[in-house]
This record gives C-alpha cells, sequence and structure tokens, in this order.
C-alpha cells in the first residue's frame, strides 16, 4: 500500500533524475502511514465511477423486449408498485425501531443522571455528576463511533450527501449496502442517546434508498442470498428510480411530511423524472407516513388515533393564536438575512474543520477518540450552563419531561436544563410551545452561542447524525430571543409571540446552512400543520438562501466538493460557450474491432493505467479503402461477462452444446462485476476471436467534435450517459467525454477554472 505522497513523487518520476528519486522512495516507504494527507479541494479523484442510467440496446436486450408482450409488461408495472409499497413500508418500520429505541434508552440516560444531580445537590459533591454524565456519553459514543470507523465508514455522517451523488449518477462504493444499513440504524441510536448535538433525522434518508435499493434487486449481496425475485429491475436505470422512491421515504418517515419528501426527492436528488415515477414516489412517501403512525399509535397506546406522524412532529401551531400581521414581512425577511449570515459562518467554519480531519484525522482510532472528545465535551458545557444559569420557572402547568430543581426553589426548575438535558428533538418543541416567558433572554444567549459552536463541532465527525435537528433547534433559540427582544422593545405587544419566531428563526438558520428552498418550505408547513406560514417561511428561505450563497455554498455541496466528487450540476457554466466538445474530450481512444482477438481484449481490459470503462467498436477489417468507422460501444462489464462464459468465434463453429449468453446472465452479474485479474483465460484461448456485434450497443450517442460545451452537458446531463464518443465529420471516433471531462470545469471566484484529475 503506497501512500499518497509517494504516489505523487512516482507521479513526478518523469521530469526528475531518477536516482535520486529511487532514493527518496526507498526513505518514502518505511513509514507506511504519513501524519499528514496532502489534500487539495481543487481536485476531482478518479476512484469514483458513473452508474449507467442508459439502456444499452444490444440485440439481446431488443429480442427480450420484442418477446415481452403487453401482459407482461402490466405484470412488471405492477411489480414497481408493489416494490414502492414495500419501500414504504420498511423504511416506515426503519424510523420506528430507530424512535423507540432512541426514547427508551434517553429516557433511562437521563432518569439516572437526574437523580443522581438530586441527590448530590442536597449534599454537594456535583463534580461526580459531571463525571457521571460525561462517561455515560463518551462511552455510549465509543461504541457508535468504532462501528462506523472499523467497519463501514460510508456510515458517517448524514448520508445525505452521498445519496445526492448517487443520484446524480455517481458510484460511491458501499453506498447502498445492507451492512450500511445496519450500522447507520446502530450508530444513528448511539450517537443521539450518547447526548451529541446531532438529529436523527438526515440518517432516515439514507436508510431509506438502501432499502430501495436492497428490496428492488431482489436480493442481498452482503448476506449472499439471492431470492429470484424482481430481476428485471437489476440495472443501474431501475435502481436508481427506486432510490429516489426510498430517499423520499426516508424524508416522509422522518419529518411525518410526504409532498416534501417527494420534492426532497425532486430538488436534491433526481436528475431524471418523469410523471409516473412521480406519482409512484408519493405513493411510497404515503406508505412509509401512514406505516409510521400506525405502529407509534399502538406503541404509545392510543390504536386506532393516527396523529403522531414523523419522528419529529413540531406540535399543531393554531392558527388564531398564532396570525401575522403585514408589518411583520419585513421582520421575517432580516430573520432571513440573519439565518443566512449565521448559516454561512457554520459552512465556513466547518469547511476548515473538515479540511483539517481531512489532513490529520485519517486513522480510525484517531477518528473515535475525537468523537469521545466531543461527547464529554458537549456533557460538560451542558453541566456548566445548567449549573451557572440562575433562570428558575415555576414547574406548575410546564410540560418539562426532566425538571431540574438544582438550585431553584421547591416548586421551580431550571430551565437552561430544559434545553440542555433533553433529546435535541424535544428541545424543538420546547422553543417553539413554551408560552411567553418560560426563558430568560440570557439563557437564550448563551444557549444558541454554545449548540452552534458545539454542532458545528459535532458535524463531520464519524458518527451517523444529521445535521437537520441541530440547526433547527439553534435557529428556534435565537428566533425566539429575536421575538422576546420584539416584545420588549413594543412593551409587550400582542403580536410578538416568541413561538412564531422560533419557527421563523428555525427556518432561516435550516436555509442558511443546507440551502433547500422548495423541499424545506413544504416540509417545514406539514410538520407545524399549517399553511399559514407558507409565505412567511417561504420568505424567509430564500432570503437565507440568496444571502448565504453569496458567501459560501451549501454545506452538503461543501462535503461533495470536499471528498473531490466528480458531480454535475444542473446547468453548465454560464461562461463555457466558448469550449468545444474537442477541448474537452479524453483522447486517446482505446477501440475494440469488431471481430477482435482475445488476448487483445485481456490485455486492454487488464491495463491498469487506462482502466476504461467503455470502449468504441469500430470496422473490423482494416482495409484501406474503407472507413474505420464508428460501430457501437460496449462495456468493460459486458466484456468481462463474455470472456467468463468463454464466448469466442471458434466455440461457436464447433457445434459444442453452448447455449447463447441471454440477458439474464449479464444481470446476475450485477451490480458487483468480477474483476478482470479473476477471469483466467488460457494461451490457446488468447488466440481465439471474440465476436462483439451481439453484444455491443449498435446506437451509442455521439457528438461532433465541434460541439459547445453547454450542449454536450445538456445532452450527457439529460440522459443520463456514462460515455459520450465524439466523432469527426468521416464518423471516425476522435475522442470520448465522461463525467470527470465536464465535472472538470466550473465556475470559480475569477471566472471558469479547470480542476485537475487526481488518482487518490
Amino acid at each position: 500500500q503506497l501512500t499518497p505522497s509517494s504516489l505523487l513523487r512516482i507521479g513526478q518520476l518523469s521530469n526528475v533524475d531518477l536516482n535520486e528519486d529511487i532514493h527518496e522512495l526507498e526513505t518514502e516507504l518505511p513509514r507506511q502511514r504519513p501524519n499528514e494527507i496532502p489534500h487539495n479541494e481543487k481536485l476531482l479523484s478518479l476512484k469514483y465511477e458513473s452508474l449507467d442510467y442508459d439502456n444499452s440496446e444490444n440485440q439481446l436486450f431488443l429480442e427480450e423486449e420484442r418477446r415481452i408482450n403487453h401482459a407482461a409488461f402490466r405484470t412488471v408495472e405492477i411489480k414497481r408498485w408493489v416494490i414502492c409499497a414495500m419501500i414504504g413500508i420498511l423504511t416506515g418500520l426503519v424510523a420506528c425501531f430507530i424512535d423507540i429505541v432512541v426514547e427508551s434508552l434517553a429516557g433511562l440516560k437521563y432518569r439516572v443522571v437526574k437523580d443522581n444531580i438530586d441527590k448530590f445537590t442536597a449534599k454537594g459533591g456535583l463534580s461526580f455528576s459531571l463525571l457521571l454524565w460525561a462517561t455515560l456519553n463518551a462511552s455510549v459514543v465509543m461504541v457508535g463511533s468504532v462501528i462506523v470507523a472499523f467497519i463501514e465508514p460510508v456510515a458517517a455522517g448524514s448520508g445525505i450527501p452521498q445519496i445526492k451523488c448517487y443520484l446524480n449518477g455517481v458510484k460511491i462504493p458501499h453506498v447502498v449496502r445492507l451492512k450500511t444499513l445496519v450500522i447507520k440504524v446502530c450508530g444513528v441510536i448511539l450517537s443521539v442517546v450518547g447526548g451529541l448535538a446531532v438529529g436523527k433525522e438526515g440518517p432516515m434518508i439514507h436508510s431509506g434508498s438502501v432499502i430501495a435499493a436492497g428490496i428492488s434487486q431482489g436480493r442481498s449481496t452482503s448476506l449472499k442470498r439471492d431470492f429470484k425475485i424482481f430481476e428485471y429491475f437489476r440495472r443501474d436505470t431501475e435502481k436508481r428510480d427506486f432510490v429516489s422512491a426510498g430517499a423520499a421515504a426516508g424524508v416522509s418517515a422522518a419529518f411525518g411530511a410526504p409532498v416534501g419528501g417527494v420534492l426532497f426527492s425532486l430538488e436534491e436528488g433526481a436528475s431524471f423524472w418523469n410523471q409516473f415515477l412521480t406519482w409512484r414516489i408519493f405513493f411510497a412517501s404515503m406508505i412509509s407516513t401512514f406505516t409510521l403512525n400506525s405502529v407509534l399509535s399502538v406503541y404509545h397506546g392510543n390504536a386506532w388515533d393516527l396523529s403522531s406522524p414523523g419522528l419529529i412532529n413540531f406540535g399543531r401551531f393554531d392558527s388564531e393564536k398564532m396570525g401575522y400581521t403585514i408589518q411583520e414581512i419585513p421582520i421575517f425577511i432580516f430573520m432571513g438575512v440573519v439565518g443566512g449570515i449565521l448559516g454561512a459562518l457554520f459552512n465556513a467554519l466547518n469547511y476548515w474543520l473538515t479540511m483539517f480531519r481531512i489532513r490529520y484525522i485519517h486513522r480510525p482510532c484517531l477518528q473515535v477518540v475525537e468523537a469521545m472528545l466531543v461527547a464529554a465535551v458537549t456533557a460538560t458545557v451542558g453541566f456548566v450552563m445548567i449549573y451557572c444559569s440562575r433562570d428558575c420557572q415555576p414547574i406548575q402547568g410546564s410540560s418539562v419531561a426532566y425538571p431540574l430543581q438544582l438550585f431553584c426553589a421547591d416548586g421551580e426548575y431550571n430551565s437552561m436544563a430544559t434545553a440542555f438535558f433533553n433529546t435535541p428533538e424535544k428541545s424543538v418543541v420546547n422553543l417553539f410551545h413554551d408560552p411567553p416567558g418560560s426563558y430568560n433572554p440570557m439563557t437564550l444567549g448563551m444557549f444558541t452561542l454554545m449548540y452552534f459552536f458545539l454542532a458545528c463541532w459535532t458535524y463531520g465527525l464519524t458518527v451517523s447524525a444529521g445535521v437537520f435537528i441541530p440547526s433547527l433547534l439553534i435557529g428556534a433559540a435565537w428566533g425566539r430571543l429575536f421575538g422576546i427582544s420584539l416584545s420588549y422593545l413594543t412593551k409587550g405587544s400582542i403580536w410578538a409571540d416568541p413561538g412564531k419566531y422560533a419557527l421563523m428563526g428555525a427556518a432561516a438558520q435550516l436555509g442558511g446552512i443546507v440551502r433547500m428552498t422548495l423541499s424545506l418550505t413544504v416540509i417545514m408547513m406539514e410538520a407545524t400543520g399549517n399553511v399559514t406560514y407558507g409565505f412567511p417561511i417561504m420568505l424567509v428561505l430564500m432570503t437565507a438562501k440568496i444571502v448565504g450563497d453569496y458567501f459560501v455554498e451549501g454545506l452538503y455541496d461543501m462535503h461533495i466538493q470536499l471528498q473531490s466528487v466528480p458531480f454535475l450540476h444542473w446547468e453548465a457554466p454560464v461562461t463555457s460557450h466558448s469550449l468545444t466538445a474537442r477541448e474537452v474530450m479524453s483522447t486517446p481512444v482505446t477501440c475494440l474491432r469488431r471481430i477482435e482477438r482475445v488476448g487483445t481484449v485481456v490485455d486492454i481490459l487488464s491495463d491498469t493505467s487506462s482502466n476504461h470503462n467503455g470502449f468504441p467498436v469500430v470496422e473490423s477489417n482494416p482495409d484501406t479503402t474503407q472507413v474505420a468507422g464508428l460501430r457501437g460501444l460496449i462495456l468493460r462489464s459486458q466484456l468481462i461477462v463474455l470472456l467468463k462464459h468463454k464466448v469466442f468465434v471458434e466455440r461457436a463453429n464447433l457445434n459444442l452444446v453452448q447455449r447463447r449468453l441471454k440477458l439474464k446472465d449479464f444481470r446476475d452479474a450485477y451490480p458487483r462485476f468480477p474483476p478482470i485479474q479473476s477471469i483466467h483465460v488460457s494461451q490457446d484461448e488468447r488466440e481465439c476471436m471474440i465476436d462483439l456485434s451481439e453484444f455491443m450497443n449498435p446506437s451509442p450517442y455521439t457528438v461532433p467534435q465541434e460541439a459547445s460545451l453547454p450542449r454536450v452537458f445538456k445532452l450527457f446531463r439529460a440522459l443520463g450517459l456514462r460515455h459520450l464518443v465524439v466523432v469527426d465529420n468521416r464518423n471516425e471516433v476522435v475522442g470520448m467525454v465522461t463525467r470527470k471531462d465536464l465535472a472538470r470545469y466550473r465556475l470559480g471566484k475569477e471566472g471558469l477554472e479547470e480542476l485537475s484529475l487526481a488518482q487518490t
């Protein structure tokens, strides 16, 4: 295993004197792991492959499609609906499981700590309580972090950036595996119970996507089980549509917002969209919310009442109490500006922190230590804030789950404790709905300040955790503070109800951090169960997005960029009309002839330096008069299946009892095609010929080399291509456009910039 720095050295061999470089390599290799990984955000990584959204219309495919009659197509359509229903049901059940386990474990933890604090307040020695709280937190988070860091690192974070990339067409390794789902669910339970500043909503989206990918394939590669159902859907096109349904079901299970889920999938995820898909995705979302509802209402003991829609329920906002007047609209817009600025600050801090983590904290053991440190610090900060706070409120008439008395008089509780000594979800609801006067402005100010930095430090740790709820909590705290100060200024006028401003602040803060507009508006409206606030929430989110985008990009886009993923945005960069396909494409292209020697194919596939995935097929007889025009395109995965089944021309002539390859053979090998190294080809077989005509895609998409970059980009992005062949006017192959060639160009501060490609 070479370190990246030594790889860079090897890359520079060509222009350095060889002897001294070999000497350098010898000194470099014994230190296996460097202390610092050089990381540059102006790179695009080559380790990510593209998904094939475009079906390969070869002869096998066309024959199969012609064989399917109308009735069979109808069964396929019914299967799609069945899969969507199963996705909804399972996502809802996973959400229930997370919710119930978190509630019982966190309740247990808070009861233990509360009894301990009550005991020691009476007789002194509160430092023991602090130790107990910090140790509990750190040990729980340690388990949650160990499983992520050592078993499945993809499960870290909220998983939304990864799903965004997957739906954009980038194959992120292990992102939709069963193992990832298990680690994700356990990890998110442990990190929420461990008292970190995280929410359990983001990971639901990832979990839903994994469930969708698993069900739609009808088998599990992790468990080595094949259920022989849904075989028709074993290709990227279908799988990706189901994953977008899974993501939507995850959102709607998390927030009880089915429409918001569909819009999230549309806004953040899917690059491809049609009307049937919308309706199926909505169906999956509705089923998932309904499942969550029914199971949770049975669990809470009122079996026929379906009123607890999502994992986070902001409670009902009554229209009578909570109307808004025309003169408040400028105030809401101002709150949007504040949210945008704070969100941009959050993202900038998190950016530097993530760069530091990539460079220095890249070993699993260090990552676990950091997570434990954050957990202990979070507990300590919470304890110190509660200890120093003198903000006492009367207990009767308040709905506090774990009222801590500390140094308050009998019958009163410490109101700082309602914010810190609770799961973040409950704290958000308290901030929205506690009656005016429940919080001291000082309490809210200190809480906002501390929680802002804690949440910023927590996002990007090696634990499964979302950023939705912490952002809502920060925003709700400063929004409520804003509302209180308004009512001071207006001498307690009736319209300054702090709960309403808490809601707007929460929307502004979340919008400023993640920069979602459409889906977030609808999610907030559905979660509060009130349409009255649609317009102000939309205004706040738009303002927050405009202001935030002026400084830095959104949190998810930033993390995608930090991982050097070749992500394609909706449009090509604005100023890129001057570039043509000839300047963008990769050359030279490795072409295959239509009837090719097996040895040549094996050598091309084994060549690690090129590692191409698509090969244009040209006319085979190299006659001088005839132009070697483009005849088709064949993929690496198809060639590997052909070699594995030894489909050679000579064998066909021997009239052996050899069945023709069917599409089923290609589907059974999907999605993990064996590497070329595992396929054994003997010396005699290398001399055989292989006929590619019925396996290649005879009608690949091509562009002339004069096409401008935006035009190429539009074609590539809208059809979800993986390879786009560039031809000259005689239909000869001159180059190939892949995802990396297009993602290299993006708008920087000074205009159009070109990123370099890196192996790491």
